[in-house]
């Protein structure tokens, strides 16, 4: 089958789940643009239509799957439940949404370090993709941020109403989300837990352990 050119691109969406399952099975050093393109059947040449380089689909694979989970847990975190319930639920969507996009969720675990380690200086002599680079990557950890303080500000609050007993709350979060994270790693579809399955186990350890 003929690979398509840039005037007939696939959507925007497509290549970046093309992207995290080629980064998943070869890693971010292994895998080239030309592995990417093929997964969705476009030229290489047509991929830098989409994206300037390598670093920056990265960027946009990692910034989707963090806009992602955004949206789900904001949604959460505004209701009006108590804060255990809100705490159960956000265990619940985050580990459904990693099992439901276990190459997203790998890539977030592995790629991190590769976003850190990226030389925009020495990959660009156009000073604008520089800064634009570095501008979105210092916004992305930002972000990451913010969905980390959306499961840290709901734990507090319920320590606060009596709900949680004392912890320390940024240790805790980091130790629930820690432990969410790697799920992208081990979990494989049809194996013997389903997502809902182990969203229910994750759940009950952890609330288990934080309620008075």
């Amino acid at each position: 089958m003929a690979r398509k050119p840039a005037d007939q691109s696939v959507d925007r969406e497509d290549i970046l789940w093309a992207a995290a399952e080629v980064l998943r099975r070869r890693g971010y050093d292994s895998a080239t643009m030309k592995d990417i393109a093929a997964q969705v059947n476009l030229t290489a040449a047509s991929l830098y239509h989409h994206f300037k380089n390598k670093d920056f689909l990265l960027l946009s694979v990692l910034e989707y799957g963090t806009d992602l989970g955004i949206e789900k847990l904001e949604s959460i975190f505004n209701s009006q439940l108590s804060c255990a319930a809100k705490l159960e639920a956000m265990i619940r969507a985050h580990i459904l949404g990693i099992t439901q996009n276990v190459a997203v969720g790998t890539a977030m675990v592995f790629e991190i370090r590769s976003l850190l380690n990226v030389n925009v200086g020495n990959r660009s002599r156009n000073n604008k993709t520089q800064m634009e680079y570095v501008a979105r990557r210092d916004h992305f950890f930002e972000r990451r941020d913010y969905f980390e303080s959306l499961f840290r500000d709901t734990l507090l609050a319920g320590i606060e109403a009596g709900e949680f007993r004392p912890v320390d709350a940024a240790i805790v979060t980091k130790t629930i989300l820690g432990a969410h994270n790697w799920i992208g790693v081990w979990f494989r579809e049809g194996g013997r837990l389903s997502g809902d399955e182990v969203a229910d186990v994750m759940a009950d350890l952890f609330m288990s352990a934080l309620r008075v």
